[in-house]
């Protein structure tokens, strides 16, 4: 376990390998799971304003969904999150003649459209952070899907790509550089780690 602050990282966020490997995955994440993604109140903002933008991308059911429930559907377990379509894909995602699936968001951001990318719970995946009973301090932990997430922990392993390392933008987003900088020298001096690029 790794302490930083009030933040509690597991050993498997320095010591795994991981690199998404999308073309065997097909952007599983963004269909298999018990509900869409956690939004922050900041990002449901984003959402709702990014909505015009992204709309045409989106499958007629994604719209049909929007329009009916809203952009973000309240879930008792994981509270504001982004509403899904009848297969279980995020309402936001979008599929490309490969049948890959994509966010919208991203897809828009790629191209210059909005600065906002996706949400915070999509960027760190497979890291899942979660705060205490109290929300005194959170807890930061690699957390694969069994079978969707191997062919991206493979990859990882062939790379020699640490968890930390590859999800090095959506870490500094959350915690910043401070923090991240702090991160990687703790696992460069603990752990056998490949540093940062």
């Amino acid at each position: 376990m790794i302490v930083i602050d009030d933040i509690y990282i597991s050993d498997e966020v320095v010591q795994e390998q991981f690199v998404c490997d999308l073309q065997r995955c097909k952007g599983g994440c963004c269909v298999e799971g018990d509900a869409g993604a956690p939004l922050t109140d900041a990002e449901k903002q984003e959402v709702e304003q990014a909505y015009a933008v992204v709309a045409h991308r989106l499958t007629p059911e994604g719209r049909e969904v929007v329009a009916r429930g809203g952009y973000f559907v309240y879930n008792q377990e994981f509270g504001w999150v982004t509403p899904t379509i009848s297969n279980g894909m995020c309402a936001y995602g979008t599929v490309d003649a490969q049948g890959l699936v994509k966010c919208s968001f991203e897809e828009a951001h790629r191209e210059g459209l909005l600065q906002w990318k996706k949400p915070l719970s999509c960027h760190l995946f497979p890291v899942k952070i979660t705060r205490s009973r109290h929300a005194d301090h959170e807890y930061v932990n690699y957390e694969p899907r069994p079978g969707l997430c191997n062919p991206g922990c493979t990859l990882g392993q062939q790379l020699k790509m640490p968890v930390y390392v590859f999800l090095k933008e959506a870490l500094v987003r959350k915690y910043g550089e401070d923090f991240y900088e702090v991160l990687t020298q703790i696992a460069s001096q603990y752990y056998e780690t490949t540093p940062s690029p």
